[in-house]
């Protein structure tokens, strides 16, 4: 290591309350942080949990623990000779204008543009969809490094005002302010203690969720949140006089959000009990505020979204009695499901979105985990397929009843995302901004694999690489994949790839079970105490690039986040040799006790949950923090951040305390815990650009591969 004397010497300094240092992997030096008696007794099953103190990430003594693994991390990566050279081509070619899909509202088009180095995109607005418009709102203005971040913006009926949500240093937590579109002025309007909320207008004021403000004292990035509520915000009151307008004390952990139709005729109530169950819909009409509310459906079984209404009609996208969704018509004089009219039926490929515009709706199709776009008539008339480049990701097609063009985005992973106008009357799509970027993307290609899985069924893969690459095992290759939460992935692009393809490396997405790509049955195959098929997927996966050359266990990389970062963590225990480094990133690492924490609750319907004698055997046989032994594991580096209250980062201190007190061999065992920044929402384009710089350095060093 680079100075190592000089380390070892202020980290000695800084880890006073851990005492002495041990050696593991080779020449590194880790803390030796303290190991307490806990343990907990789980149905006959004592299960230790030496590092829980590290739970409580505000105290002096978890502070000097990360202090000083940050000081090893950085002093390990410092010595790559690399690192600076793969940081600066990253900003480099990460220096290229970038907008957004264009979106009308009242007399004016909003849009987003980055002009490259930029560290949260602007706002602007225009009279017209053509040529370049004034800046509206510049989130960069809110924090000198950053770390302030504009997440959603939600538009009155009219377009005059635009509620708007932001986030400090990563945190779920948000707070809501108000802009005049005409001034471009900030209202007095300031709402705080929300999470998970959108702003839904009605009238002179809207509709937002929040939980109560946490108790003086507690973590308010670690405690649970129950009880969320949903209140109605007069413009110009303070907060303090805000209305409450549903809660159900009841049911402190179902969560509940507020909609209003465009029309502001209906309020909608959605609520859910976890992340993977389906949501209840109630509503009423919204001038009403004393009228009581009516259950669309019952239950959590089954997904309801409303995309529309037609006066006292709503149009519903729904998966009831149709696992890959169908688009039903509610006349809610007779809203019982007998009575639902079927607009567009459930077909083969997943219907994950319905948007609407110019009296048409677009239909959001995926197939094989590519999108589809179907453009149909009001009454569920096919009218066409949307012509889109090739097999990618697309975004848009909304826009107002009265819209003759509208504008989408597409991307793929060799086709940067571009913006595309689409006259409705003709179906003829023409490039309306395409970046300009530092590098040819026509130089690489990406193609689609099928492999079978442990258990026999196929699973797909997309696998992208530069145009005459050489397969012969010896290519450095990262492996990305989710797996989890009916989430679905799409190809697209990225500019911090290029680090990897522009070396002949290869880049590869798995399409595993659990995720939302073929619907809900292929969900549930990965869920619960079917999680192992996740894991069996992308080990699957693993071999599948090392059997047909593409790479070689020396030379493959695993990557994951959250969710993901769980499945790195139990690939890497169940199969440390299939690949020669891992990144288990903001990982769902301890499956005993990831339900105690901020919204970790709601995952019970995923995961399973330790409370249950039935479920906790499956969670503690693949748990990554349980499962770590005293053998050889792949370089790894455990990413997490201190205001990440979506996992909280105890998830990772723990796990990286074990690996390194465990993990045998000369590996590096490193934790890179980023400051001012969260689950990865909103983090800033320096931020981002050092953590890749990190990822790739570490990679390639630890393949021996040259940059």
């Amino acid at each position: 290591m680079k100075n190592n004397k000089k380390t070892l010497v202020a980290i000695c300094f800084t880890m006073a309350s851990f005492g002495t240092l041990h050696a593991q992997s080779g020449s590194l030096s880790y803390p030796k942080p303290r190991k307490s008696d806990i343990s907990d007794n789980y149905f006959g099953t004592k299960v230790a949990d030496p590092y829980r103190w590290m739970e409580n990430d505000t105290t002096v003594e978890v502070n000097d623990w990360v202090k000083a693994e940050n000081e090893v991390t950085q002093d390990y990566l410092a010595q790559i000779p690399y690192r600076k050279a793969i940081h600066d081509r990253l900003t480099d070619i990460w220096n290229y204008t970038r907008y957004s899909v264009p979106i009308h509202k009242g007399n004016h088009f909003f849009y987003s543009k980055n002009n490259g180095l930029q560290n949260q995109s602007v706002m602007y607005k225009q009279d017209k969809a053509n040529g370049e418009g004034e800046v509206f709102f510049d989130p960069n203005k809110l924090s000198t490094d950053g770390t302030v971040s504009l997440g959603g913006t939600y538009f009155n009926k009219d377009g005059t005002k635009m509620g708007y949500t932001i986030s400090r240093s990563g945190s779920d937590w948000e707070e809501i302010y108000v802009l005049d579109v005409n001034t471009g002025k900030r209202t007095s309007d300031s709402i705080r203690w929300a999470k998970f909320t959108d702003v839904a207008w009605q009238g002179d004021g809207f509709y937002y969720s929040r939980f109560d403000e946490p108790a003086k004292g507690s973590n308010g990035l670690v405690a649970e949140n129950i009880n969320q509520k949903i209140y109605f915000h007069k413009l110009g009151d303070p907060q303090s006089k805000d209305v409450l307008i549903y809660s159900d004390p009841s049911r402190p952990k179902v969560g509940v959000g507020a909609s209003t139709t465009e029309d502001e005729q209906y309020l909608l109530i959605y609520a859910t009990e976890g992340a993977s169950s389906g949501n209840e819909i109630f509503y009423r009409k919204a001038a009403d505020f004393k009228g009581a509310f009516t259950k669309l459906n019952k239950g959590f079984k089954d997904n309801v979204s409303v995309v529309d209404n037609l006066g006292d009609n709503l149009i519903v996208l729904t998966d009831k009695g149709a696992p890959k969704y169908k688009l039903v018509l509610v006349d809610l004089k007779h809203p019982e499901e007998s009575r639902w009219q079927t607009i567009i039926p459930e077909k083969a490929e997943v219907l994950q979105g319905v948007s609407r515009a110019g009296g048409k709706f677009f239909a959001h199709y995926m197939k094989d985990a590519s999108a589809l776009i179907e453009q149909y008539s009001d009454a569920g008339k096919l009218e066409r397929e949307v012509t889109l480049p090739g097999y990618g990701s697309v975004g848009g097609f909304d826009g107002k009843k009265d819209d003759k063009e509208i504008y989408y985005s597409y991307t793929s992973f060799t086709y940067p995302s571009t913006i595309f106008k689409y006259d409705i009357a003709t179906g003829k799509s023409e490039i309306f901004r395409k970046p300009e970027l530092k590098f040819n993307p026509d130089d690489y290609e990406s193609k689609q694999v099928f492999f079978p899985s442990k258990d026999g069924t196929k699973i797909p893969m997309f696998i992208v690489y530069k145009k005459g690459i050489k397969l012969d095992g010896n290519n450095p290759t990262m492996l990305y994949a989710y797996g989890g939460f009916n989430i679905s992935l799409f190809p697209d692009f990225s500019v911090s790839r290029m680090i990897l393809l522009e070396k002949g490396g290869i880049y590869a997405l798995a399409i595993l079970r659990g995720g939302g790509e073929y619907g809900e049955e292929w969900h549930q195959a990965g869920m619960l105490e079917k999680k192992q098929n996740v894991f069996d997927d992308f080990l699957g996966a693993e071999q599948y690039l090392i059997d047909n050359k593409y790479t070689s266990s020396a030379k493959l990389a695993i990557s994951g986040r959250s969710n993901g970062g769980l499945l790195i963590g139990a690939c890497m225990t169940q199969r440390p040799d299939l690949c020669k480094v891992a990144f288990p990133g903001v990982g769902v690492l301890d499956m005993l006790r990831y339900h105690k924490f901020t919204i970790g609750y709601a995952w019970a319907s995923e995961y399973g949950s330790s409370d249950h004698e039935d479920q906790f055997k499956y969670l503690y046989k693949y748990s990554p923090l349980h499962n770590l032994k005293e053998i050889s594991y792949p370089a790894t580096m455990v990413t997490t951040a201190d205001h990440d209250d979506r996992v909280v980062p105890a998830h990772s201190f723990k796990f990286a305390a074990t690996l390194q007190e465990k993990g045998k061999g000369s590996n590096p065992y490193l934790i890179r815990i980023d400051t001012k920044a969260g689950h990865g929402g909103g983090k800033p384009t320096a931020k981002q650009i050092d953590e890749w710089a990190d990822i790739w350095s570490f990679m390639f060093y630890n393949m021996g591969v040259a940059y």
